[in-house]
């Protein structure tokens, strides 16, 4: 079991279950199943704790925030999820400790977006490098229903730290391979 210290906000937590639908987003984001990313969530401050947030239609816990079981953008504690999960974890830490204000920032955008709905739409349109390009040409980024990766990327870069055009065509894996490209996050430290 790791401890909340290990984690900061801005930090990316990643996962890749062994399950079949884990599977087939690792194989739709040119990963390999039970290695890559299928799943990610961003660590942030709320009401004076650490949670780990997450947009996902498969959680068994109830949203920490709302109290109440959510199909789509929800806030776990961090224990919680990575004790129970079946499967991989890793830690991507952010390559540096965010700034007052942009650590009020990502809260302020989290808690404002708990209870978006989850996009499974966008999710698969964000399938593949040639894919969710195409797509991005053609629909603009839209976060009334949000996906996991989508969710991470609208939230680093609304405080700034990584800047982009369209959030909607980020899967996991292209978003942790993109960011530890450029320097944004850390290598991972395997979690589970």
């Amino acid at each position: 079991m790791q401890t909340l210290i290990d984690y900061k906000p801005g930090d990316i937590i990643a996962f890749s279950g062994f399950g079949r639908l884990s599977n087939c987003i690792n194989l739709a984001t040119y990963g390999i199943p039970h290695w890559n990313i299928s799943h990610v969530g961003i660590v942030a401050h709320a009401y004076d704790r650490l949670f780990l947030f997450e947009s996902t239609m498969q959680s068994c816990l109830p949203c920490a925030i709302t109290g109440k079981f959510i199909r789509g953008a929800q806030a776990h504690r961090i224990n919680e999820v990575t004790d129970s999960y079946n499967g991989r974890i890793w830690h991507y830490p952010l390559y540096r400790e965010l700034y007052y204000h942009e650590e009020a920032r990502l809260e302020d955008f989290l808690l404002d977006t708990i209870g978006t709905p989850y996009d499974e739409m966008g999710a698969f349109r964000s399938a593949g490098i040639g894919l969710s390009w195409i797509e991005s040409c053609f629909r603009e980024e839209n976060l009334s229903s949000i996906f996991c990766s989508e969710w991470c990327i609208a939230s680093l870069s609304i405080i700034g730290i990584y800047p982009t055009d369209n959030v909607s065509r980020w899967n996991p894996n292209k978003l942790c391979r993109t960011l530890r490209r450029n320097g944004i996050l850390h290598k991972p430290v395997r979690k589970k």
